[in-house]
């Protein structure tokens, strides 16, 4: 048991103010050891021309009895503390005479007796100060009381395991999916460099060679069928045209059928009877992609073998030029 005494140096013009007033923050049936304390005092008939001063309780403050803060003031209203949000609020507040109160939150460490210090308050008023004395009060502080009869030690438990739910994992099983995507799009793109680098190390195939490859799709005669003559035109001309884009510098692929032939009719390398039987093939073939119409089968057998004629012809044209040509260089 402790006795804790402060001693205030004596004031002039002292008027007793009534008791200071202990409250505990958390509220308990008893005031252990520990507990934050609010310790306070009242301060009637304020008003906006009034100013008080408190005194200096931070020397009092050790390992028994600690005081945490300085003092902390609230304008009372009904037994209430009030606060303003804004300036005119507050004036509106301070227009009556009005309550304050005073107080300070210490915590006790140590079980005992203690004699809570009486609290001088000088309130100024334009013509006087007087000083108001609060009376301390007593308080005990205990701790939680233990059975020895019946207390047994005991060891000390492990953290509580409790089961991972499924909303837990969820953010973890998140990462990890889009972990996983992100690792299978750095390796799809990895492998689409790759193999686009190894593409470009290919030499690349003459354009007679890759037409030939293209129209030789087209040797079944199960192309002939109404619902499968547009694919087969389509693929025909299409192979076609990126050759002759190639081979003649023509853009065919962006040329309708008329503008095509209009590009190809003063080429020396394509015979009259061979334009004609190409352009009726482009025509014939527009008419099944844009007209629905069905070509015989008479039709459909020769118009392989013509755009394989075709792409033979002018490349071996082209071979006959070269050689021409290397034999003049000789010469």
């Amino acid at each position: 048991m402790k006795l804790l005494t402060i001693i205030l140096a004596a004031l002039l013009d002292i008027v007793p103010g009534g008791d200071a007033v202990l409250e505990q923050i958390q509220k308990r049936d008893s005031i252990l050891i520990a507990d934050q304390m609010r310790y306070s005092v009242t301060v009637s008939g304020m008003d906006k021309e009034s100013g008080i001063f408190l005194p200096d309780l931070s020397k009092a403050s050790n390992d028994t009895l600690t005081i945490l803060g300085g003092w902390q003031l609230d304008t009372l209203s009904g037994g209430r503390a009030v606060r303003s949000r804004n300036a005119k609020a507050a004036d509106k507040i301070l227009r009556k005479p009005f309550d304050l109160r005073a107080s300070i939150i210490f915590v006790p460490f140590e079980e005992g007796r203690y004699q809570l210090p009486d609290i001088p308050v000088v309130r100024s008023r334009t013509d006087r100060a007087d000083t108001l004395l609060f009376k301390g009060i007593e308080m005990e502080v205990k701790t939680m009381p233990v059975d020895t009869a019946t207390f047994q030690l005991h060891d000390i438990k492990g953290q509580i395991q409790y089961p991972v739910t499924f909303k837990e994992m969820l953010p973890w099983i998140g990462a990890g999916l889009l972990a996983a995507a992100l690792i299978a799009l750095l390796v799809w793109l990895i492998r689409r460099a790759q193999k686009r680098k190894a593409e470009e190390g290919k030499p690349k195939d003459p354009a007679y060679i890759v037409a030939l490859r293209e129209l030789d799709k087209y040797r079944s005669d199960k192309y002939w069928a109404p619902e499968k003559q547009k694919a087969f035109y389509s693929g025909i001309t299409d192979a076609l045209k990126f050759y002759i884009d190639d081979r003649f510098g023509v853009d065919a692929p962006e040329m309708t059928t008329a503008e095509l032939f209009d590009a190809l009719k003063s080429d020396k390398d394509i015979t009259p009877e061979m334009f004609s039987s190409l352009k009726d093939l482009f025509e014939r073939a527009d008419f099944v992609k844009f007209a629905k119409h069905v070509a015989t089968d008479e039709e459909n057998a020769g118009a392989l073998p013509l755009a394989v004629s075709f792409v033979t012809t002018t490349y071996q044209a082209d071979i006959e030029k070269e050689n021409a040509g290397e034999e003049a260089g000789k010469d």
